[in-house]
Protein backbone atom coordinates (compact mmCIF):
# COMPACT_ATOMS: atom_id res chain seq x y z
CA UNK A 1 0.00 0.00 0.00
CA UNK A 2 2.57 2.68 0.36
CA UNK A 3 5.57 2.96 -1.27
CA UNK A 4 9.34 2.03 1.05
CA UNK A 5 11.67 5.11 1.14
CA UNK A 6 14.03 5.06 -1.01
CA UNK A 7 16.43 8.13 -0.43
CA UNK A 8 18.21 8.94 3.10
CA UNK A 9 16.06 10.80 5.64
CA UNK A 10 17.09 14.74 5.38
CA UNK A 11 16.34 14.65 9.00
CA UNK A 12 18.63 12.13 9.88
CA UNK A 13 21.60 13.68 7.99
CA UNK A 14 20.79 16.94 9.68
CA UNK A 15 20.87 15.24 12.61
CA UNK A 16 24.37 14.03 12.07
CA UNK A 17 26.10 17.77 11.01
CA UNK A 18 24.81 19.44 13.72
CA UNK A 19 27.93 18.55 15.64
CA UNK A 20 29.49 20.59 13.26
CA UNK A 21 28.40 23.86 15.48
CA UNK A 22 29.12 24.69 19.35
CA UNK A 23 26.01 23.98 21.15
CA UNK A 24 25.17 25.47 24.96
CA UNK A 25 23.88 24.18 27.54
CA UNK A 26 20.39 24.64 29.65
CA UNK A 27 22.58 26.40 32.01
CA UNK A 28 24.69 28.54 29.46
CA UNK A 29 21.35 29.37 28.20
CA UNK A 30 19.88 31.00 30.95
CA UNK A 31 23.19 32.76 32.43
CA UNK A 32 22.82 35.06 29.12
CA UNK A 33 18.84 34.82 29.62
CA UNK A 34 19.22 35.94 33.20
CA UNK A 35 22.23 38.33 32.64
CA UNK A 36 20.05 40.20 29.36
CA UNK A 37 17.54 40.58 32.01
CA UNK A 38 19.83 42.26 34.66
CA UNK A 39 21.50 43.77 32.21
CA UNK A 40 18.31 46.10 30.66
CA UNK A 41 17.11 46.32 34.69
CA UNK A 42 20.31 47.59 35.05
CA UNK A 43 19.53 49.92 31.86
CA UNK A 44 16.30 51.30 33.18
CA UNK A 45 18.25 52.13 37.02
CA UNK A 46 20.51 54.12 35.58
CA UNK A 47 17.45 56.24 33.41
CA UNK A 48 15.43 56.74 37.12
CA UNK A 49 19.21 57.59 38.87
CA UNK A 50 19.21 60.35 36.17
CA UNK A 51 15.75 61.32 37.15
CA UNK A 52 15.97 60.73 40.69
CA UNK A 53 19.22 60.45 42.37
CA UNK A 54 19.26 58.62 45.71
CA UNK A 55 21.87 56.18 47.29
CA UNK A 56 19.31 52.98 46.75
CA UNK A 57 19.34 53.09 43.50
CA UNK A 58 23.29 54.08 43.59
CA UNK A 59 23.70 50.56 45.50
CA UNK A 60 21.30 48.55 43.07
CA UNK A 61 23.29 49.91 39.46
CA UNK A 62 26.45 48.72 41.39
CA UNK A 63 24.92 45.30 42.69
CA UNK A 64 23.63 44.62 39.21
CA UNK A 65 26.30 45.58 36.97
CA UNK A 66 28.53 42.93 39.34
CA UNK A 67 26.13 40.30 38.76
CA UNK A 68 25.74 40.75 35.04
CA UNK A 69 29.96 40.98 35.11
CA UNK A 70 29.46 37.92 36.79
CA UNK A 71 27.35 35.90 34.19
CA UNK A 72 28.66 37.05 31.46
CA UNK A 73 32.24 35.34 32.47
CA UNK A 74 33.66 38.84 34.00
CA UNK A 75 33.08 41.36 31.25
CA UNK A 76 31.16 44.29 32.51
CA UNK A 77 28.05 45.67 31.21
CA UNK A 78 27.59 48.62 28.94
CA UNK A 79 26.49 51.52 30.49
CA UNK A 80 24.58 54.27 28.63
CA UNK A 81 23.55 57.42 29.49
CA UNK A 82 19.74 58.00 30.15
CA UNK A 83 17.75 59.44 27.58
CA UNK A 84 14.40 58.17 28.02
CA UNK A 85 11.91 61.28 28.48
CA UNK A 86 9.44 58.52 30.59
CA UNK A 87 8.06 59.27 33.78
CA UNK A 88 9.54 58.13 37.03
CA UNK A 89 6.05 55.53 37.49
CA UNK A 90 6.62 54.10 34.32
CA UNK A 91 10.48 53.55 34.56
CA UNK A 92 9.19 51.97 37.96
CA UNK A 93 6.84 49.63 36.47
CA UNK A 94 9.51 48.36 33.98
CA UNK A 95 11.97 48.08 36.00
CA UNK A 96 9.21 46.02 38.37
CA UNK A 97 8.85 43.47 35.24
CA UNK A 98 12.31 43.28 34.38
CA UNK A 99 12.83 42.31 38.01
CA UNK A 100 9.72 39.87 38.23
CA UNK A 101 11.58 38.00 34.74
CA UNK A 102 14.99 38.10 36.30
CA UNK A 103 13.35 36.67 39.39
CA UNK A 104 12.27 33.58 37.25
CA UNK A 105 15.07 32.50 35.57
CA UNK A 106 17.38 33.01 38.86
CA UNK A 107 14.96 30.80 40.20
CA UNK A 108 15.08 28.24 37.81
CA UNK A 109 18.57 28.24 37.28
CA UNK A 110 18.88 28.39 41.20
CA UNK A 111 21.28 31.32 41.66
CA UNK A 112 20.51 32.65 44.79
CA UNK A 113 22.63 35.93 44.82
CA UNK A 114 20.47 36.80 41.47
CA UNK A 115 16.97 35.97 42.78
CA UNK A 116 17.68 37.69 46.27
CA UNK A 117 18.79 41.34 43.78
CA UNK A 118 15.77 40.91 41.84
CA UNK A 119 13.26 40.05 44.49
CA UNK A 120 14.59 42.63 46.74
CA UNK A 121 14.31 45.23 43.15
CA UNK A 122 10.92 44.51 42.76
CA UNK A 123 9.75 45.10 46.23
CA UNK A 124 11.43 48.47 46.17
CA UNK A 125 10.43 49.49 42.48
CA UNK A 126 6.47 48.59 43.60
CA UNK A 127 7.27 50.44 46.77
CA UNK A 128 8.22 53.35 44.36
CA UNK A 129 5.43 52.92 41.72
CA UNK A 130 3.03 53.13 44.96
CA UNK A 131 4.18 55.91 45.88
CA UNK A 132 4.88 58.15 43.06
CA UNK A 133 0.82 56.75 42.46
CA UNK A 134 0.06 58.18 46.21
CA UNK A 135 0.92 61.41 45.03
Amino acid sequence: MYEPIRTKSVHTTMARATSDFPHRSREEELDIQLAGHLAALLAVTDELRTLTPSTDLDTAAERLATQVARLRGGRPPLRATATSAAAPTVLHRRAHALAGRALVVAASRADTAAAILAAERMDAHAAAEELSAAH
